[in-house]
């Protein structure tokens, strides 16, 4: 692994100015080239860097220079007649009497001189193009000219042209020869001669024009030339695509062409209107694009959405909140293809030629393999990778096409309120919403499932099965019994075996006449306070949430406005900011808690249209080997988790390497300790480089004037005279050491994996975080 890595950013890059709003500068977004790639790389007017060439230029020049010197002595040697066997296919494919006998057979009148002539013709261009294909004449011209620029190009084909009119003129190439030696003039007359004169001189050079005319690019710098856009001598080969200010067309993405061919020309209208007025954003587009595909699969919406497009334009078919953008954007997006650019790849050697200088983004197409984020507190993981994400999201799901919920301690920096359509604050006597314990689930034994999930899963040696056994034989008596789900003071006290509460609740089942269910508490009852009981610990647990900061909380009566993540069928933007500061043991029960819930609703989604994420901005204590399961069951069901970590310490080792390899994206920023990078080398494995070792051996001369020369040379140089051995060899290595990962890596930057949810990868890169030049 090299040593060296690019110097650090000099400072926080400044803030990306956000997509585009209106008018024009919409129109001209639309317009720009968006081409298919690679995982991570951002499409956004991407041009594929160009290959890394294989053969220096001097070894170029050189093998150019020695192949056409062999050529030119080959192709003398062929028409002096000293090649050997040189003219048998001429012999064997013209008739014997064109030829005189004996040991050098000459022609007998002009056909033979004309087959002479052409087959001389045929066998030079022959030899041209074989020697130009082996000595690599077009890629020498490429890289040596063309890459110059339009003028360069242009004026080495006209070189090339004029050498080529020189040789035929000189008949040095028997051109003239074979076509106007071997013409009957005077029974043409002059009228006709002439005619056919010009005719032979246009079938001579006109190949010759087509060819270097083709070469060069004569006609791409005469139009650029008039139309001033291509007489720039720097500018190298254009990138395909059209100009941001190009004229509509009939596919251009800013007219709707896909309205058109539907035949709903007058929406096609209104909305290219819309843009070209300004009224009209980049959330609108998408959105209104998603709605008509909508349309394409349930045909019976098509009255909806033109009478939509017709009274609200640009609006139609809008967010239930009504917001059509965020307040502010810290990042860059393009919601056209759904990323966000984190950062840009640097040319430090480990990182692939052809993703060296390409910006990093990612996309649903990405995030839906999951991502774990591995830092120490500084390193940026907030405001470099969970911040754009989660407004990479909330702005897709402006346009209905994601839902996202984002976990963090209160007074993160994830945006402000008024970007998200429910913030929760557990602890917070100003919260709007509440956060249901139950996750929405109507079935006691889930819901039990769910909680002893998140009380107990972090427990060692406690099994979860026995802990959702013991819930349920209490959850499911008092729903049976009051039609709802306890609340926490009431579940802590059938926890604690209160003889009061448990008396009230058997009374209750009797009442009923639950007969089931009082069997079901009867059996709680004599299983409490036996060895192996999990109810102290989950009285304990639960009694983290019964504190006075939390009264109010989880109710389940109906007196508040509980969020389940069960609401992830609609395009929703929650945060949840969790008590870090004063509870922070009720913090990562209510952080697995969360984590549970996603996991088990995603998973029971009938609509999975809409790509579901939940991120964290600390994971920490929150993962248990049921979470790392249900993670690696999210790609399946369209959704993803982001799990932000100061530390792998932070999580049992047991699970960390089922955790690394349930995730398909994996980010080591810099600081990382060198035990985190060694599990982070371990999962992104080795790979087949190629090495040189070279070995110096002094070299002992044996005559006397030899072992002379050798003296004074080093004496001259201070060096003995040596000869090196260079061996290589292709050995295994870590894609990124340990010690790289914790020594190497600048501040700013991060190595970073990525694994799409169609299987594609991209090798781990350095990454220069917020860069968007």
């Amino acid at each position: 692994m090299p040593s060296h890595a690019p110097p650090p950013a000099a400072g926080a890059p400044p803030r990306p100015g956000t997509a585009p709003a209106a008018g024009a500068t919409l129109v001209d977004w639309l317009r720009v080239p968006r081409p298919a790639a690679g995982p991570g790389v951002w499409r956004h007017a991407h041009v594929p860097p160009a290959p890394r060439p294989e053969v220096a230029d001097a070894s170029l020049l050189k093998r150019v220079g020695i192949s056409l010197v062999l050529c030119f002595v080959l192709w003398r040697l062929f028409v002096a007649g000293s090649l050997p066997f040189a003219g048998v296919p001429l012999d064997l494919f013209t008739p014997e009497d064109w030829w005189t006998h004996g040991l050098r057979r000459e022609p007998v009148d002009h056909r033979g001189l004309a087959a002479t002539e052409l087959y001389e013709l045929l066998v030079t261009l022959g030899m041209v193009y074989a020697f130009a294909q082996v000595g690599g004449w077009r890629t020498a011209f490429d890289r040596l000219v063309v890459a110059r620029g339009p003028w360069y190009r242009a004026l080495g084909a006209l070189i090339g042209a004029l050498v080529l009119t020189l040789l035929i003129v000189s008949e040095t190439l028997p051109a003239y020869p074979l076509a106007f030696a071997h013409l009957p003039y005077v029974e043409l007359g002059g009228a006709a001669s002439s005619a056919v004169t010009y005719l032979l001189y246009a079938v001579i050079y006109l190949p010759v024009i087509l060819f270097f005319g083709r070469l060069g690019d004569w006609a791409g710098l005469v139009h650029g030339v008039l139309t001033g856009t291509g007489a720039s001598t720097g500018a190298g080969p254009a990138a395909a695509g059209p100009l941001p200010g190009a004229p509509a067309g009939p596919e251009d993405p800013a007219g709707w062409p896909q309205l058109r061919a539907a035949g709903l020309g007058e929406s096609a209208d209104r909305l290219a209107a819309e843009a070209a007025a300004g009224r009209m954003n980049d959330v609108d587009h998408v959105r209104i694009r998603r709605a008509w595909d909508s349309v394409l699969v349930d045909p019976a919406r098509r009255t909806a959405f033109v009478q939509a497009v017709r009274d609200k334009g640009a609006a139609a078919c809008g967010h239930p909140s009504g917001a059509r953008d965020l307040p502010v954007r810290a990042a860059r997006h393009d919601l056209a293809v759904g990323q966000v650019r984190l950062g840009t790849v640097t040319d430090a050697e480990p990182n692939p030629h052809e993703r060296r200088g390409t910006g990093l983004a990612l996309d649903p197409g990405v995030l839906g393999t999951s991502m774990l984020a591995v830092g120490p507190s500084g390193a940026g993981k907030t405001g470099r990778l969970v911040r754009p994400v989660v407004e990479s999201l909330m702005l897709q799901a402006l346009a209905g096409e994601a839902a996202v919920i984002a976990v963090a301690a209160a007074g993160a920096p994830l945006g402000p309120d008024e970007a998200y359509d429910i913030v929760v604050r557990p602890g917070d006597p100003s919260s709007v919403h509440d956060l249901d314990l139950y996750g929405g689930a109507t079935d006691p034994d889930e819901a039990a499932s769910l909680l002893a999930e998140a009380f107990v899963g972090d427990v060692p040696g406690l099994d979860v099965r026995r802990a959702a056994t013991a819930l349920a034989q209490l959850i499911g008596p008092f729903r049976a019994a009051y039609g709802r789900f306890p609340t926490v003071p009431e579940l802590r006290e059938l926890l604690d075996g209160l003889p009061a509460a448990l008396g009230t609740l058997r009374q209750a089942l009797e009442n009923a006449g639950r007969q089931a269910m009082l069997r079901e508490l009867d059996a709680r009852t004599r299983q409490h306070g036996v060895h192996g009981d999990p109810g102290p610990v989950l009285a304990d647990r639960v009694a983290l949430l019964d504190r006075p900061a939390f009264h109010g909380f989880f109710d389940t009566t109906g007196a508040g406005r509980p969020f389940s993540p069960r609401a992830l069928e609609h395009p929703i933007r929650v945060r949840v900011d969790l008590p870090e500061r004063g509870h922070a043991d009720a913090s990562r029960l209510l952080a697995r808690l969360l984590l549970a819930q996603f996991n088990a609703s995603v998973a029971a989604r009938t609509d999975r249209s809409l790509f579901a994420f939940l991120a964290f901005d600390d994971a920490s204590r929150t993962l248990t080997p049921e979470a790392v399961r249900g993670v690696q069951r999210l790609r399946s069901a369209n959704a993803g988790v982001l799990l932000a970590l100061r530390t792998l310490d932070d999580v049992p080792e047991p699970l960390r390497t089922p955790l690394l390899g349930a995730v398909g994206c994996r980010v080591a920023f810099s600081g990382v300790t060198t035990w985190d990078g060694k599990w982070f080398a371990d999962a992104w494995g080795t790979e087949l480089v190629e090495t040189r070792d070279v070995t110096s051996r002094t070299v002992y001369a044996e005559r006397p004037m030899t072992r002379f020369l050798h003296t004074l040379r080093k004496m001259v140089t201070g060096k003995a005279v040596t000869t090196d051995a260079v061996t290589v060899r292709q050995v295994e290595r870590e894609r990124w050491s340990a010690s790289a990962l914790a020594n190497t890596v600048p501040p700013g930057h991060a190595v970073l994996s990525l694994t799409s949810v169609r299987g594609e990868r991209a090798a781990p890169l350095l990454v220069r975080l917020g860069a968007t030049d």
